[in-house]
This record gives structure tokens, sequence and C-alpha cells, in this order.
């Protein structure tokens, strides 16, 4: 199996939930679900490109390069982002976990706290 095929295998494993073990967090679209499916795919992205900010955040934090006003709107920035995700996630009935695709043999799209 070439890298292409292997890369569309866990990608079908993980978003489409082909050959997947059973009970692992994937996106089962069904036509009942799909709005909530869709915002389940929407929120993972977010999720993963604000817990990148967040990280980026606390780096520049630690090295000084920013200031006392800067480091303050970004820290109330991220702040209300969570805040709007947890909104978002219980209006679907979702749970932080539901966010997190098994990628297979990647492991979880997500860092595991």
């Amino acid at each position: 199996m070439s890298g292409g095929e292997a890369l569309q295998r866990v990608v079908d494993d993980a978003v489409l939930g082909t050959g997947g073990k059973a009970g692992r967090n994937r996106l089962d679209f069904e036509p009942d679900t799909v709005e909530r499916d869709l915002i389940k795919l929407v929120l993972t992205v977010v999720e993963l490109l604000r817990q990148l900010m967040e990280r980026q955040a606390v780096r520049r934090f630690d090295t000084g390069d920013l200031s006392e006003d800067q480091e303050e709107r970004i820290g109330l920035t991220l702040m209300l982002l969570d805040d709007r995700m947890a909104e978002l996630r219980d209006r679907y009935g979702l749970r932080p976990e539901d966010l997190n695709l098994d990628l297979g043999p990647l492991g979880p799209l997500l860092p595991r706290d």
C-alpha cells in the first residue's frame, strides 16, 4: 500500500467511520443528524486552531514578545472563544472529547488533557 493510500485509509476510518474499531470517536453521517455532524466537524477544526493559537500565545508570553495590553487582549480573546465553543457544544449536545477524532494509527487529532 502506498503512502497516499494509507493516508486515505486513515482519513476514511476517522471521518467516514469505515472499517474502524467499535466505539471509536468518528463521524457517522446520517440524514437525521447531518446538522449536528457538520457542527461537530466545524467545531473540531476550530478547536484544533484554538489550541494552536493558545500554544503560540503561551510561547510569546514566555519569551516576552508581547506588551501587557497585547497579553490581556489575547487572553480575553481566547477565553471568549472557549466560552463560545462551550455554548455551541452544549447547544448540539457535544462534549469536548467528542471533538477529538481518532485518526487510527496516527492517534487522536487533538492532544488529550
